[in-house]
Order: structure tokens, then C-alpha cells, then sequence
């Protein structure tokens, strides 16, 4: 492209996009054909002079999100916009509404759908409108009862997905995490808990998020761990949880000991899931995230254009 020809580009996208000319117009502006007119659009397009960004909270990075499929090797990819976003908050919020969007989409709607619990949990379930699907069976995917004072979200969500969608909800009655293993063999073992635990193992797809290995994890805010347990994990290489089993950026698990104390489906079963939707949003999730792709602990992922950014190209400097 000569110098003209950018520069009749340049003019050409100003009064297409800020000037809202039709290309006839352009074209007899500038003494050109219409053709012509279309051809420079392109370039300018093409040569990165022009940079269309979608606004809408519910607007997707399409590109993005085919780079996630071919690089990274998901079967699907689900990218929220960042553009106007002014807090954790709000990223969270796009990424729940988006992970909503997708399942009222999903066909064949899953007859069985395995949830976990969490901050992002309750958050997809808020967003879920009502009729999303119909007659789905909701069960849990590993031990939510809350150890503090705080009431629980665990059972909320899921009777809220359920409730929404014309279906019922079967709730794994136990904590996350046992202080002694025996114990946890002995709850595993009760009838009521083997059988939610072996529904679980039947779901058609599960739904999941990740939580980083810092303080604010839900496992300390619920009385699970303490600040100092994490920290321990953290030495030896936690990257973050997921359904309360703490991983490395590898995915593997760090802390056999405590894994061993914990309640539900394990990260091999996710593994082997026909449809594994992992719901994973902002910078401190960001090593969580890259080891639940790299280990294929998920087929679809649903999060941020910075986390998916990072996943493609690593750290921006």
C-alpha cells in the first residue's frame, strides 16, 4: 500500500465509522468507486489502523477464543470483553453472566449436571434465568457444608440451577474437608453419601470454577483451612483448588494427605467427563487456570480476555 493509498484508507475509515457515511457517499467524496471505497476499508482493517471493540457486558472475543480451541486444544473456549470494566466485581459478574449464557444454550441440555460450590458457583446460579432448561437433575460434586458461623452457598446453588431449571437438586451432605481420614472413609462409605457421590459420577457434564491457593480461598473463608495451611500448600507448589483438591501447575495433586481427607469426585473423574465447564476469572486465578488447561481438567472454559491472554502468550511484561 503506498503512501496515498494509507492515506485515503485512513480517510475512508473516518467517514465510514466516526462519520457514518455509506460507501457511496465515501466514494463520492473522495472521487472513488464504490469498489475501491470497500478495498480500502479492508486494508485499513487488515494494516490495524481501525480497532472495532464491542462494548456490551455480554460481548465475546471471538479470535480469542479460536486461538484457545487450536492452541490449548478445548473443544470450547468462552472469552468475556474486559472493555469498560472497572472492578474484580464486574469482570466476575461478566464471567458468571457468560457461563449462564452458555449453559441455556448447551444441546443437548444435560439430563444429569454435576456442580461444585463457591463464590463463582453462586454467582452463575444468580445469573441463570428461569426456564433455562427443563427437568434437569442438579447434584452435588464434593462436600459443601460450611464449618463457620457464615452460612453456606453450597446448597443455594445448587437447589438454584435446579429450581431455575424445572429440575431437582441432590445435595452431598458432608463437609469438604475431614480433619482425619477415617472419618472420611466412613462418610464416603454411608449409603446416602455413596449414592449422591455415585450420581455425581454419572452426570452427563460437570460445571466448576477454581480457587487460587491464597487466603481468600473459601476453604479458609469456610473454616476448612487456616491461613497457615495454605501457606503450606503454597511451598509445596499449590497453584490453586479445584473442587477443594489442591494442585500444582501441573495438575497434579500436592498434598496427598489432605486430598485423601477430602469429599467428592476426584480430578481423574473430571478428566474422564465427557463435558468438564470450568467457570475461571481474574489475575489471581491465573496459574490456576493455565494448570486446569494444561492438564485437560477441563473441555470447555469459560473466562476473561486477560486470563485467556495468558493462557496463549504467558505473563505480559
Amino acid at each position: 500500500m503506498d503512501e496515498t493509498d494509507e492515506l485515503l484508507s485512513i480517510r475512508a475509515a473516518e467517514l465510514y465509522y466516526e462519520e457514518n457515511k455509506t460507501q457511496d457517499e465515501i466514494g463520492q467524496a473522495l472521487r472513488l468507486t464504490r469498489w475501491k471505497v470497500g478495498r480500502l476499508l479492508a486494508q485499513a482493517k487488515q494494516r490495524g489502523f481501525i480497532r472495532i471493540e464491542i462494548l456490551h457486558p455480554r460481548a465475546r472475543r471471538l479470535p480469542i477464543e479460536r486461538r484457545l480451541r487450536e492452541e490449548r486444544g478445548l473443544s470450547e473456549a468462552i472469552v468475556v470483553s474486559s472493555a469498560g470494566v472497572s472492578s474484580a466485581e464486574e469482570l466476575q459478574a461478566r464471567t458468571a453472566q457468560a457461563a449462564a449464557d452458555y449453559l441455556t444454550a448447551l444441546r443437548p441440555v444435560p439430563r444429569t449436571l454435576g456442580v461444585s460450590w463457591g463464590r463463582t458457583l453462586f454467582e452463575i446460579s444468580q445469573h441463570l434465568r428461569n426456564g433455562w432448561a427443563t427437568g434437569v437433575s442438579v447434584v452435588q460434586i464434593n462436600g459443601g457444608v460450611s464449618l463457620n458461623r457464615r452460612p453456606g452457598t453450597a446448597a443455594a446453588t445448587a437447589v438454584g440451577i435446579a429450581q431455575k431449571g424445572g429440575g431437582s437438586a441432590t445435595l452431598l451432605p458432608s463437609p469438604a474437608i475431614l480433619e482425619r481420614v477415617e472419618t472420611k472413609e466412613a462418610i464416603e462409605s454411608d449409603r446416602v453419601v455413596a449414592g449422591v457421590i455415585d450420581l455425581a459420577r454419572s452426570a452427563d457434564a460437570y460445571l466448576f470454577s477454581a480457587g487460587a491457593a491464597d487466603h481468600s480461598s473459601v476453604h479458609v473463608e469456610s473454616g476448612y483451612l487456616s491461613a497457615a495451611d495454605v501457606d503450606l500448600l503454597v511451598q509445596k507448589g499449590a497453584v490453586g483448588d479445584i473442587v477443594g483438591r489442591y494442585i500444582d501447575s501441573d495438575g497434579n495433586i500436592v498434598d496427598p494427605a489432605l486430598d485423601a481427607r477430602t469429599v467428592g469426585l476426584t480430578l481423574d473423574e473430571l478428566r474422564a467427563a465427557p463435558l468438564s465447564i470450568a467457570v475461571i476469572a481474574g489475575p489471581s486465578k491465573h496459574p490456576v487456570a493455565d494448570a486446569v488447561v494444561r492438564s485437560r481438567l477441563c473441555s470447555v472454559l469459560v473466562t476473561d480476555e486477560a486470563t485467556a491472554l495468558h493462557l496463549l502468550d504467558g505473563p505480559s511484561s
